[in-house]
């Protein structure tokens, strides 16, 4: 067990001080590879201190400086990337090619934070009244903080903190302590393209951390990704203490597969939805709806022995479509998943709980599960889990599809299936849904739009990167401009400007 991290406050990495620590593991295999320091409030303070003691000075320097260091980041990043990348797999248990592709979705971001000269540049209106003109532009927050999940250790991190920075905020990151060694060389890597020592510190943590920022009053924002409960939790309490929030949360994605669908062009890209990285992303296609009982009946016979045969292994072997699960604690609750799933009365097609791994026995492994006839009122199709699971549910027509999808209570993704483009058009205006797919099975955003749900799914007023996501991380100033040659006497009415 030869790991152990810390934090990394202030430019360097300092061991922990709260006595704490979380185990970290190798999920392929199950043993324990290290632990990770658990912060206190000591800590967070500290890291809250440092990005507070370095942000004044940072916001002072010229944006085009903040964005040249931008540039030496993205730089970094891709020089790194295949490192990251593995840290990833060793750490989460995703293949190597999904790592890899989730750190470029990031460095994406980074990309767009190199615009910030464009995307700052506020507005001007010239003689709003006689002799008189107004300035708009928008300015740093302060101190923000970022709290992201396990799943994407570099991905999500940097659709945060490169836009909080860029933007002339300190930035505090407190990652899973699932996975936190990705997000600490995202801090070195900083410090190295140019982010002065302390501006973007790393707390390790779990609930008291979270805490600790969250009631932190020299903490002006909070962004953060996990599942709903917490997201809601973060909100509320974030805001009660007076910051803004941005809380993104959980989901249920549908996809609609119409009658005239290209069934092959279906079946590969839910496959790959719904099973890539063991389902463990919140864009994952968890329930499909076929629309008739012959489209669901050609799904199912052309999606079972694809899931029958997924391959599944350790995250770096080569030609690996599935790894394992994070944690076995999570494999077991996904575990009684199926067991609620079966219990309840749905056609368990594939059991993913067959599966055995010759030599990993010890890893969080399990199975693609496929349920069929699953209906709104189970379990397995009202609660996210967040793994290898999916639901088949059978609609008639297109109206039903569409009103279970509103139904539901998450509004993260949605996806539709279809060659009649009046019907896709139709079903993108009348979705009640954040991110909508038309013959695309997970609809992310690219890095200059934004990413969010509706409904349970987000919980804020700002969706996360794009220009949302510089207006999250900023607040509006305007001014008002009058330069008179002679005196205007005195002014007991609001001024009219005209």
């Amino acid at each position: 067990m030869a790991k152990e991290l810390g934090h990394f406050i202030d430019g360097r990495q300092v061991p922990g001080t709260s006595g704490r620590f979380g185990p970290l593991y190798n999920p392929a295999t199950g043993e324990q590879t290290g632990q990770v320091a658990l912060a206190g409030a000591e800590e967070v303070d500290r890291a809250v201190q440092a990005a507070k003691r370095a942000q004044p000075a940072w916001e002072a320097l010229p944006i085009i400086r903040r964005t040249r260091v931008m540039f030496r980041y993205k730089e970094l990043i891709e020089q790194n990337l295949e490192r990251i990348a593995r840290i990833i797999t060793e750490e989460h248990g995703k293949t190597l090619e999904d790592a890899k592709g989730s750190v470029i979705r990031g460095l994406e971001v980074v990309e767009f934070a190199c615009g910030a000269p464009h995307l700052l540049k506020g507005e001007f209106s010239h003689q709003v009244g006689t002799g008189v003109d107004i300035v708009s532009q928008r300015y740093p927050l302060g101190v923000c903080a970022g709290i992201t999940p396990f799943n994407f250790p570099a991905m999500i991190p940097l659709w945060m903190a490169p836009l909080a920075l860029v933007a002339g905020n300190g930035f505090v990151l407190k990652p899973s302590e699932k996975t936190p060694s990705a997000p600490m060389l995202l801090a070195e890597l900083a410090l190295e393209a140019g982010v002065p020592e302390g501006l973007f510190n790393v707390v390790n943590g779990d609930k008291e951390a979270v805490d600790a920022l969250l009631r932190h009053p020299d903490v002006a924002a909070i962004s953060f990704v996990g599942s709903t409960p917490v997201a809601e939790y973060v909100w509320r309490t974030g805001t009660a203490a007076g910051k803004r929030v941005q809380a993104l949360g959980g989901a249920k994605n549908h996809m609609v597969i119409m009658p005239d669908a290209d069934m092959d062009q279906a079946v590969d890209a839910l496959f790959g939805a719904a099973y890539g990285s063991a389902g463990e992303r919140c864009m994952a296609v968890s329930v499909a709806v076929p629309v008739g009982e012959k489209t669901a009946d050609a799904l199912i016979e052309r999606l079972a022995p694809r899931v029958r045969q997924l391959k599944i292994g350790p995250g770096l072997e080569p030609g690996v479509e599935m790894g394992p699960l994070v944690t076995r604690e999570h494999r077991d609750r996904v575990v009684r998943y199926i067991e609620i799933g079966v219990e309840e009365g749905a056609e368990l097609v594939v059991d993913g709980r067959e599966i055995t791994m010759q030599g990993y026995e010890g890893g969080f492994f399990l199975g693609g599960t496929l349920f069929d006839r699953v209906t709104p009122e189970m379990r397995i199709y009202k609660e996210e889990i967040f793994g290898p699971v999916l639901s088949v549910v059978r609609m008639p027509d297109l109206e039903r599809a569409l009103r279970i999808v509103n139904d539901h209570p998450y509004g993260n993704g949605v996806a539709i299936f279809t060659r009649d483009g009046g019907v896709a058009r139709q079903f993108a205006n009348a979705v009640k849904i954040g991110m909508v797919g038309i013959n695309v099975p997970i609809p992310v955003p690219v890095a200059y739009h934004s990413f969010g749900g509706w409904k349970r799914s987000l919980f804020g007023d700002h969706h996360a990167h794009g220009v949302e996501g510089l207006r999250f991380y900023t607040r509006l100033k305007a001014v008002t401009l009058r330069w008179p040659d002679k005196p205007l006497g005195a002014e007991f009415v609001i001024p009219t400007l005209g």
